[in-house]
């Protein structure tokens, strides 16, 4: 399981769901103990997912941490 915290960013790839608002990215505006709040860079709304449903999406690699994309690039 990753460790989120606020201000990180992921790629969105597609294939992920609940992206309403055809963005290309997301941010993590805040974290709690079973959640992570997201706001998409196409939209004004928050979004709230529960840690291992976000984890969830990372690992099928729909969602891609843009400092880890940098990284290996």
């Amino acid at each position: 399981m990753m460790e989120y915290h606020n201000n990180m960013e992921f790629e969105i790839k597609s294939g992920f769901l609940p992206n309403m608002y055809n963005s290309n990215r997301l941010k993590v505006l805040e974290v709690s103990g079973r959640s992570v709040i997201v706001k998409m860079n196409n939209s004004e709304n928050r979004g709230v997912f529960p840690v291992d449903n976000f984890d969830y999406w990372i690992k099928r690699g729909l969602l891609v941490n843009v400092n880890e994309n940098k990284r290996t690039s």
